[in-house]
């Protein structure tokens, strides 16, 4: 049965044809992966594009979400071996007793029990911090704690370096936005509350800044407490 003409040599493409459109598809997957894909899946963003196009936010959700199905089936797992190792409580039949008659008291006689007072209830104290970490910064180091929280969140917080003063710069990040609350140069300590503007990552950067005359290692402490997801080290 006759389909088509057979083409000629001349119309075959050239190997040099055929190499070139080799690297050109070479070339756009590579820049595909960089641009697309490793932003949105692993939230790896070389050339910056990704957080332009809001791939990156995506890929760090995708992490996010990741680690806490990791945790809640961690969690599962110690609860079912807990319960796989508890006894079960011997039951005993109860024992019944004879009842024995007694005499009914004379009316002088009968005197109306008093009512016991009520136990007070216990209290019930929340703890003041959920998080506390601890990391040594070297002349010069930096490093970043980021908060993710809902648009309108507050949290609460208390960070000290011991050693020496830190420069501190309280911002945040998401959707597409970004924003500085506050800054500060050679501050030993700081506490408050952390309102979020917009519904992303919202924290601290630290850099050990010290002079030479005080060129030594310092201990950041930072304890957060409040209405957010989760603590996350960003450097």
């Amino acid at each position: 049965m006759y389909n088509t003409d057979i083409p000629n040599r001349e119309e075959l493409p050239s190997t040099t044809k055929l190499v070139r459109s080799t690297i050109i598809a070479a070339f756009v997957a590579l820049v595909l992966l960089a641009t697309v894909v490793m932003p949105a899946e692993y939230a790896l963003d070389p050339t910056g594009a990704g957080r332009l196009l809001g791939l990156t936010e995506m890929g760090e959700i995708k992490e996010q979400l990741a680690e806490e199905a990791a945790a809640d089936e961690a969690a599962q797992m110690v609860a079912v071996q807990s319960s796989a190792g508890q006894e079960v409580p011997e039951v005993q039949e109860p024992v019944v007793a004879e009842a024995v008659e007694e005499p009914a008291p004379s009316p002088e006689a009968e005197v109306a029990p008093a009512e016991p007072e009520p136990a007070p209830e216990p209290e019930i104290t929340k703890p003041q911090w959920q998080n506390e970490v601890r990391v040594v910064l070297t002349p010069g180091e930096g490093t970043e704690f980021k908060l993710t929280m809902e648009e309108g969140a507050v949290a609460r917080f208390s960070w000290a370096s011991e050693g020496g003063p830190v420069n501190f710069d309280t911002h945040g990040d998401g959707g597409g936005q970004s924003i500085s609350y506050e800054k500060g140069r050679g501050v030993p300590e700081d506490e408050g509350t952390l309102e979020a503007a917009f519904t992303g990552n919202h924290g601290w950067f630290f850099r050990n800044r010290n002079d030479n005359d005080n060129d030594n290692d310092i201990t950041l402490v930072l304890r957060t407490g409040g209405d957010y997801g989760q603590l996350k080290k960003m450097l």
